[in-house]
């Protein structure tokens, strides 16, 4: 898989989200911002986020994904 392929799923399953993923052979980063985030346990965010890649997880196409999630406000401050 690569990074933009990964990108495309995330954003295909949360709507109006945006990934920025880095990695390669099998292990990647994910930072992904949504709106979706707000008020949410980070371990739900985490949920929501594996949801979007749970096929290719399975099928070993992708090993591990290391998740960084935010709201746009708090990327915002991140970004600061």
């Amino acid at each position: 898989m690569t990074t933009d392929e990964i990108e495309k799923l995330i954003e295909a399953g949360l709507p109006n989200s945006k990934a920025m993923v880095s990695g390669g052979e099998g292990k990647y980063e994910a930072i992904v911002i949504s709106d979706s985030f707000a008020n949410l346990s980070m371990v739900k965010e985490h949920q929501m986020v594996y949801a979007t890649v749970k096929t290719q997880i399975a099928s070993g196409e992708l090993h591990a994904l290391s998740i960084k999630a935010f709201t746009p406000e708090e990327w915002e401050q991140q970004e600061k």
